[in-house]
Parts: structure tokens; sequence; C-alpha cells
């Protein structure tokens, strides 16, 4: 069975920063680009970052853009989001998943396997 496990959300003032976590098992992770999303309630889920196995290629959305930073551990199988400047507009339950390789992609429909996600919760 596929696993993504994320862990790290909580609730924080705005101004602050957290720093979520998200744990795979090693089939899931192994060769794969990993993403973060969110989905406030009443929207649509985003992608807010994405990155390749290499972790040479890095998407951002507009919206995060010099605030929040991606990055994994292909060792320890785990791929984080430091989440910085947090504004009450970023509270939403946040998501990782996997795609598999190739062009780092930002399409919820592209991506494979996900998270059960984890509540981020910004307030003002």
């Amino acid at each position: 069975q596929v696993q993504l496990v994320e862990s790290g959300g909580g609730l924080v003032q705005a101004g602050g920063s957290l720093r979520l976590s998200c744990a795979a098992s090693g089939r899931t992770f192994t060769g794969k680009n990993m993403g973060w999303f969110r989905q406030a309630p009443g929207k649509a889920r985003e992608c807010v970052a994405a990155i390749s196995w290499s972790g040479g290629r890095i998407y951002y959305a507009d919206s995060v853009k010099g605030r929040f930073t991606i990055s994994r551990d292909n060792a320890e199988n785990t791929v984080y989001l430091q989440m910085n400047s947090l504004k009450p507009e970023d509270t939403a339950v946040y998501y990782c998943a996997a795609d598999r390789p190739g062009t780092v992609r930002t399409m919820e429909s592209e991506y494979d396997y996900w998270g059960q996600g984890t509540q981020v919760t910004v307030s003002s």
C-alpha cells in the first residue's frame, strides 16, 4: 500500500512559521516528483510548490514565492514545506502528493498518490 503521511500543521499567528513534513513509503518516493497542494474551504485544490526527484527543478505558486520553501531528503523519504511570513489567506488543508518523474507538474489530476492532509490555520 502506498502511503504519504503529512505532519506539522497547526495554528499560528500571522507572520509566524510552520514546517510541514511528508513521510513516504519507499516505493512511493523513489524517483518521484513531489508536490504540496492546499485546499481552503469552498476553493479548489491548488499546487503551492513542487520539486523534482533530484531537487533541481522547483515550482512555486506566485502567492507563496519568497515565503515558502520546498525541499526533500531522499535518504529519509521525506519532503518538507517551510512556510514563513504566514498570512490568514494561507489557511487551508495542506496535502503532499507524488507524481511520476519528468516535468514538474502542478495539476491535481496529474498526481497519483496523496496524503490525508494536515490543517494549517493562520490567525490575524
